[in-house]
């Protein structure tokens, strides 16, 4: 089978791959490169070693002008639950633990230098990695 056949085959494959199964266009990249690598071998011979050289740059160059229409990851927002209850207590600029969710927690102060006691309830309102940010619910009301 000549080459350029079997680089278009490939492409068109990759392609309906694509559309069976979405991989944020990666495989789209391929197959289009592959396409272009049997269109173009069919103008200009070359060794295979040259067309597969040629299929993965022109795939990375445009997997990368590609990427931007990529859905971008967006973190995973806190649940509808806004409030947990101290276990620990959380001193000035330190972390403590918190019950959330029936889960404990690493937690801080958003205001570094207020203390939070044991056992009081407290409102989450953000989070940075895997610590929340909490206020005591008194601060807030």
């Amino acid at each position: 089978m000549n080459l350029a056949i079997f680089w278009i085959l490939l492409g068109v494959a990759l392609c309906v791959m694509e559309l069976m199964v979405p991989t944020a266009f990666l495989e789209s990249a391929l197959g289009v490169s592959a396409i272009a690598v049997g269109l173009l071998g069919m103008l200009l011979p070359m060794a295979f070693s040259w067309q597969v050289a040629l299929w993965m740059v022109l795939s990375l160059l445009l997997f990368w002008a590609l990427r931007r229409f990529a859905p971008r990851r967006q973190p995973p927002a806190l649940m509808d639950s806004t409030e947990a209850r101290t276990i620990t207590s959380i001193p000035p600029g330190s972390s403590g633990r918190v019950i959330y969710e029936g889960n404990s927690w690493p937690a801080c102060c958003s205001d570094r230098e207020l203390a939070i006691a044991n056992n009081q309830t407290v409102i989450v309102v953000g989070r940075q990695g895997n610590t929340l940010i909490v206020m005591p619910e008194s601060a807030l009301l």
